[in-house]
């Protein structure tokens, strides 16, 4: 699994601090059961938010060479240098 991002820690991070303050400000929880609540739902909208951060894109020159790896490796064989012939293995010859 790749490592979080330091925006996906950013973002997480601050809605969970930010969504607990105003969910209890807005609930007027006081009760110990209320504040657990409201702080888990805070820890998942956090969690939401982290994992919907977009990931790094990659470079276009990456994408470039990446592009022309693969074509490299789906060259046809016709494409092969060899005189055109077909040729024979010893072992098949009569």
């Amino acid at each position: 699994m790749p490592r979080p991002t330091a925006a996906q820690l950013a973002y997480g991070s601050a809605t969970v601090v930010c969504s607990t303050v105003v969910m209890l400000l807005v609930s007027g929880v006081t009760a110990g059961a209320g504040v657990v609540v409201t702080g888990i739902a805070a820890l998942a909208l956090g969690l939401l938010v982290a994992l919907t951060v977009p990931a790094p894109g990659r470079t276009r020159a990456a994408r470039a060479a990446a592009a022309t790896e693969s074509a490299r490796a789906e060259a046809p064989a016709a494409r092969v240098r060899g005189g055109g012939e077909a040729r024979v293995q010893p072992s098949m010859r009569r």
